[in-house]
């Protein structure tokens, strides 16, 4: 029987390569989208796919249902890598801009994993593997809503990771830094949609990371998805996964910088990050 895993944000990036690459690997892949569009395309290319929207409880639960129907209630593994950024200021962000970051990079990742781990708990093993980011234990400027949800995310996880002790499920972290997706190209929406650019003393600022955000130029040490697929396949069949895999150099270098530097020191470092 092939192991099964559900993975959301599929649409493109890290979520479709990560799908297409374990489906060819002989997982059975559950490959969700938000949008119903992308579930047609997923479906065309031969992928086992259907709506899951994180933002609304519903669309999980009848996603959870739909995996119990489809594997007579049994997953191998959860891929939560649905997420997206969300740039501006912290004091340019409205309250309902940053609950919005929430509601898809925590919340609906929360409601989803703890509407799993019954499955998981019965069958007596799982993986939850969680996508979090370099931005999730180091801090860049103008990037606070997502800096704030990836932080919870490992906050979280850390705590799932200890109570499911000796239950057979392990919780393992991805942290990625620069990856090739369509990151920045929905970050740029947010970006206009959400930020009052004009009015804001960062208004000079926000010019830059405009140019930033709409240029097609990687950002130093940038990588394929395939990075990611590679953590995500040693999560998957290490026998005792980690609790962390880093990928790309960004994220090796802060992570001793953080327990090397005292904290003003990689403060002046991480200002210089653009």
């Amino acid at each position: 029987m092939k192991k099964s895993i559900l993975i959301t944000g599929c649409s493109s990036g890290i979520g479709y390569y990560c799908a297409k690459k374990l489906r060819s690997d002989g997982y059975r892949v559950f490959a969700t989208a938000r949008n119903p569009k992308d579930v047609d395309r997923l479906l065309c290319e031969g992928l086992e796919s259907f709506q899951l929207d994180l933002n609304d409880s519903t669309s999980i639960t009848n996603a959870v249902k739909e995996v119990k129907r489809r594997t007579n209630g049994s997953l191998f593994a959860l891929f939560n890598n649905g997420a997206y950024g969300q740039p501006g200021a912290v004091e340019d962000l409205r309250r309902d801009v940053l609950r919005k970051q929430f509601e898809t990079n925590l919340f609906g990742t929360h409601e989803l994993t703890a509407s799993i781990l019954p499955m998981m708990r019965k069958q007596g093993y799982g993986r939850i593997i969680q996508n979090s980011s370099v931005l999730g234990f180091v801090s860049l400027r103008f990037r606070g809503a997502y800096n704030a949800s990836k932080y919870a995310l490992e906050g979280l996880s850390d705590t799932l990771r200890l109570e499911l002790e000796g239950s057979g499920i392990y919780v393992t972290l991805i942290e990625p830094g620069p990856i090739r997706s369509d990151f920045r190209k929905n970050a740029l929406q947010k970006f206009l949609q959400n930020i009052d650019r004009a009015h804001s003393i960062f208004k000079a600022e926000y010019h830059k990371k405009l140019e930033a955000l709409q240029s097609d130029k990687d950002a130093p040490f940038t990588l394929s998805e395939d990075a990611v697929y590679r953590a995500v396949k040693r999560a998957l069949e290490d026998p005792i996964p980690k609790a962390r895999y880093r990928v790309t150099v960004p994220t090796t270098f802060f992570w001793y910088m953080k327990r090397l530097l005292p904290t003003r020191a990689l403060d002046a470092i991480l200002r210089k990050v653009e």
